[in-house]
């Protein structure tokens, strides 16, 4: 097998500095969309009522689907409006050196992820939470609290503050700083809380 040269930084960011210009807007709404269409039909995708494929040829076309929208899509970087194209070698790499399995938490609460196949007998991690939506600060300890305790959820993904002491918590100020540290702080009490302070977040 063929091996290509891993992307630093520095490459990553001179692709990017020097890729297609599009619009935010453009790449949600026309771009994505468009290119998820094409993909859908030129692989047969469809799922019918059973949204978890079983069969290994659908399984096998929406893997090639994927790989298909990544190098045909790019990456966007919402910072400099730019597109990265990676080529289907990168991607394949960039698969072959990832890990094969992840520890998420710590002590009695940590979790091992490890890639699964089709109708696998090991059980899946459950992540579990708002997942970065909006989360008043009246309700969020409370909120994360409710997960936390359910004895199946073996990680948590947080919310966001929207305000923090009355005040909103708007990108690049203070108060987004204020924030930040306020959900690390309520997340990691609801965890002592429920005795789970080990668990991955």
């Amino acid at each position: 097998m063929t091996t290509c040269k891993a992307l630093d930084i520095y490459d990553t960011y001179m692709r990017f500095a020097s890729g297609k210009k599009v619009r935010e807007d453009s790449w949600d709404y026309v771009v994505v969309p468009n290119n998820a269409m094409m993909m859908k039909d030129k692989y047969g995708i469809s799922f019918g009522k059973n949204i978890i494929p079983e069969d290994q040829d659908l399984s096998d076309r929406l893997f090639r689907a994927g790989l298909d929208m990544l190098v045909t899509t790019g990456f966007y970087n919402t910072n400099l409006g730019r597109v990265m194209y990676p080529t289907k070698e990168e991607v394949l790499e960039g698969i072959r050196k990832a890990p094969k399995k992840l520890r998420i938490g710590e002590g009695k609460d940590m979790v091992e992820c490890m890639s699964r196949h089709g109708n696998a007998r090991k059980t899946p991690v459950i992540e579990a939470g708002p997942t970065g939506a909006p989360v008043s600060e009246e309700i969020f300890s409370a909120m994360m609290q409710s997960y936390v305790q359910e004895p199946v959820v073996d990680a948590l993904v947080s919310g966001v503050l929207n305000t923090v002491r009355g005040e909103s918590a708007s990108t690049n100020t203070p108060w987004e700083i204020r924030a930040t540290l306020a959900e690390i702080r309520h997340v990691r009490e609801a965890c002592a809380m429920c005795g789970r302070p080990g668990m991955g977040i």
